[in-house]
């Protein structure tokens, strides 16, 4: 009799423990006291919010972190429905969560790699480099310093022409991360066992596979532009200045489109790219507002520290939010494309 009720107490903590690890783990809950505030739903993504935190990542990549990180919570719990629902049957969206989550622990080196790279900058403002310096890549430094030797470009259009090299130095280091990925998915392939896993990961390594030729394809398309812009410059009818609004619009144009559809999606990138500036435009008040702040730290004015420390609070709050506004939009802006190129191309 004894030994029944001991096992069953056995069953009941097993059962709690199970219950603690599978919930709350997993959907986090602001704590009671106010001392450990719980930025996001998801443990996972807390607990790399919190290693950003004890690493000191630089502000402003602390408010991008915090933008990616917000999109990937967006993007997990919406799946989580879909799965409830029964749909995704075949893995590929979890699949597709758990590369992202893996581009962001590597875009901001808490992969568990050794980074060989050189340290990230703060700072957003042009500055001197030694030659080879700037992109780490020899074909993009030797177009920038052809550029910046031609004499064509204005002090702003350098300032453009370099958001467009930073831009695309960002996504070759992002398919170099989907690159990795797809190496370790294949290695792990080749352990499968199970006849049925096996489909299962030959589906999922044919769409990092695909992904990858896409990315590639848009890195090709993004030097050749770079490579028109170094020996042309900019043309006066341009219709955006943001990389990222560019791509978009050249990747519009590409869908075949109808004009009535063109004309819409401009409109609409116009906006996009007005937020896009203004983003760009608090994270240099950010990085400013960080910079004082250690400078009347170091002269211990409690009161001016107290003043700096909440505009600097309020800053970052405001360019995580607008970080998350913007890449959510970006993210809209790129499915609807996507899907009406698609549409089109069915017809």
């Amino acid at each position: 009799m004894k030994f029944g009720c001991l096992f069953a107490v056995l069953c009941l903590a097993v059962g709690a423990i199970a219950g603690k690890y599978s919930r709350e783990m997993n959907d986090q809950k602001p704590s009671m006291d106010g001392k450990n505030t719980v930025e996001f739903r998801i443990a996972k993504l807390n607990q790399v919010w919190e290693k950003a935190i004890r690493m000191q990542l630089p502000p402003v990549r602390q408010a991008e972190l915090h933008s990616d990180l917000k999109i990937q919570e967006k993007d997990e719990l919406q799946w989580k429905k879909t799965k409830a629902d029964g749909m995704d049957e075949n893995g590929e969206r979890e699949a597709k969560l758990r590369r992202g989550f893996n581009v962001i622990l590597a875009k901001y080196g808490m992969d568990g790699k050794k980074d060989t790279r050189p340290l990230e900058s703060n700072n957003l403002k042009d500055h001197d480099f030694r030659q080879g310096d700037m992109f780490d890549d020899p074909r993009l430094d030797k177009l920038w310093n052809k550029a910046k030797s031609s004499g064509k470009f204005s002090e702003e259009e350098m300032q453009s022409l370099k958001r467009e090299f930073q831009h695309h130095k960002d996504k070759i280091s992002e398919y170099n991360i989907v690159m990795d990925t797809v190496s370790r998915t294949e290695e792990i392939h080749k352990n499968v066992i199970s006849p049925l896993e096996g489909e299962v990961k030959e589906h999922v390594l044919h769409q990092k596979h695909t992904d990858l030729k896409d990315k590639m394809r848009d890195l090709n398309q993004g030097f050749e532009r770079l490579r028109k812009l170094s020996h042309e410059g900019f043309s006066e009818d341009s219709e955006f200045k943001e990389p990222r609004v560019i791509e978009l619009w050249e990747m519009a144009q590409r869908a075949n489109l109808t004009g009535d559809e063109l004309d819409s999606l401009k409109e609409e990138l116009k906006h996009f790219e007005t937020k896009v500036e203004k983003h760009s435009h608090y994270q240099e008040q950010l990085e400013l507002s960080h910079q004082k702040l250690r400078h009347v730290e170091a002269l211990g004015d409690n009161d001016h520290i107290l003043r700096n420390q909440e505009r600097y609070n309020n800053l970052a709050e405001k360019t995580r939010e607008m970080g998350y506004k913007m890449k959510k939009h970006m993210q809209d802006l790129n499915s609807k494309i996507s899907r009406k190129g698609l549409d089109r191309n069915e017809l």
